[in-house]
């Protein structure tokens, strides 16, 4: 297969600029930003690391995120505790759910951008 990865999600905003800042600010996501160990960023693009990625459609009336949205964005992270501290520190809700969290799978928050769209973080299990 000639597909090597997702090479980007683009999305409408009422205030694309903004919301691209809180992104950058919040979690590091968006032009300009690289992964530790990434290698140096990019004004372009943000700079990940491989590994692995969900790629899901969800039945038309799923109940995991709001009716009104037709996507939610799930980033895999690392260090997810101290991430939540930071989020809370900054003012944004978080919610963290025991039946979310599987010990094979890993464990997961969510929190949703200033647009209300929900963005689920992930943090896979210790290899």
């Amino acid at each position: 297969m000639p597909v090597l990865g997702i090479g980007g999600l683009f999305f409408r905003a009422r205030d694309p600029e903004g919301l691209s800042a809180w992104y950058r600010t919040h979690l590091g996501v968006g032009g300009g930003c690289a992964a530790e160990g990434a290698g140096p960023p990019s004004e372009w693009h943000w700079t990940t690391l491989g590994g692995p990625v969900v790629f899901a459609p969800f039945a038309a009336d799923s109940d995991y995120f709001a009716a009104d949205k037709a996507f939610m964005l799930n980033l895999r992270v690392a260090g997810l505790d101290a991430l939540l501290g930071s989020l809370r520190a900054a003012g944004i809700a978080v919610v963290t759910r025991a039946e979310w969290d599987d010990p094979q799978i890993g464990c997961f928050a969510r929190i949703h951008d200033p647009e209300g769209n929900a963005i689920e973080l992930w943090e896979p299990p210790a290899a």
